[in-house]
């Protein structure tokens, strides 16, 4: 880390707040998701199965995580903001359910478990992902997931546009050109930008949605989850370097032996370290109107700077 840089980390019991705070937005939104994710039954009943599978193998729940705690940084109903959650959570999985087929980046081991192709098949895995995409944009068209038809509309427009090829499809294909072309950094920050941060600016920003606020707070989640996703995407490459696939819970050095560059190939480690820390600061710094409410928001990009690799 440069020793320039004036970062507001977190204290240990702030810390400890937040690793308490994941794990309930966490089961949270895991029980909203038992409560929308359809029940295998018939003929079909695989396709369900499948799609239960890769919810339900695991993960941080970083998407869900930030809605829910943006959405209280306005005092949105909960139960409101935790189907918005869950449905962000099932577009992400249907992300790596078809980013982790032969086709695409042909991994075998996602969050310490089989992929979903794997433990069923390739043709199961496409339905349960397509079941996936299809399930988020019904919660977030439901009424039940807000009285007010014009912002769930804006939520499923929000979404659309973030997952889209101007978003998360796009920078998936820029990814999968990235062996054959030499890309320098700010190529890897418009792939990095659309495939993973397009998903967290939704997340936050749908929490600001789903509480009616303004645009200024609009903006300012967006503004967060920007410099929040970059130092997300540095972390995760870091790990991809440095760390064990039991510990980051799939294959490592997958870039590395495909070609691809990352931030950290370009910059160096301690590089890519430091900006990771500029990043998250910069992140920390968008919520300054807020007040103790937005305490876990702040920790969270130190809290996986801090991940071991």
């Amino acid at each position: 880390m440069s020793e320039t840089l004036d970062l507001k980390v977190p204290s240990p019991a702030q810390m400890a707040s937040l690793n308490a705070a994941l794990k309930t937005a966490a089961a949270e939104v895991e029980r909203t998701l038992d409560e929308v994710l359809p029940t295998p039954r018939g003929l079909h009943a695989r396709a369900a199965e499948a799609m239960r599978y890769a919810i339900y193998a695991g993960g941080k729940r970083l998407r869900p995580f930030l809605t829910l705690h943006s959405a209280a940084v306005f005092d949105a109903p909960k139960a409101r903001a935790l189907r918005v959650a869950a449905a962000i959570e099932a577009l992400h999985t249907y992300s790596l359910v078809h980013d982790d087929l032969p086709c695409m980046d042909d991994d075998d081991l996602r969050r310490g478990q089989p992929t979903t192709h794997k433990k069923f098949d390739e043709a199961t895995a496409v339905l349960a992902g397509d079941g996936l995409l299809t399930l988020a944009f019904g919660i977030l068209a439901d009424p039940a997931t807000h009285p007010s038809g014009e912002v769930r509309a804006q939520l499923v427009a929000l979404l659309a546009a973030a997952a889209g090829s101007e978003g998360m499809i796009g920078g998936q294909m820029i990814d999968m050109l990235a062996p054959e072309r030499n890309y320098g950094a700010d190529d890897v920050i418009l792939l990095q930008a659309l495939k993973t941060g397009a998903l967290f600016e939704f997340a936050c920003e749908a929490g600001a949605i789903v509480a009616e606020a303004g645009d200024d707070d609009r903006k300012r989640l967006r503004d967060y989850a920007q410099a929040f996703g970059l130092a997300f995407q540095i972390a995760d490459d870091l790990i991809d370097v440095l760390g064990a696939a039991e510990d980051a819970g799939k294959a490592v050095g997958k870039d590395q032996e495909q070609g691809k560059a990352t931030l950290v190939s370009l910059y160096g480690i301690d590089r890519a370290r430091s900006e990771a820390a500029r990043l998250a600061q910069q992140a920390v710094d968008a919520l300054a109107p807020y007040g103790s409410v937005a305490d876990d928001l702040r920790a969270l990009p130190f809290f996986l700077l801090d991940r071991p690799a």
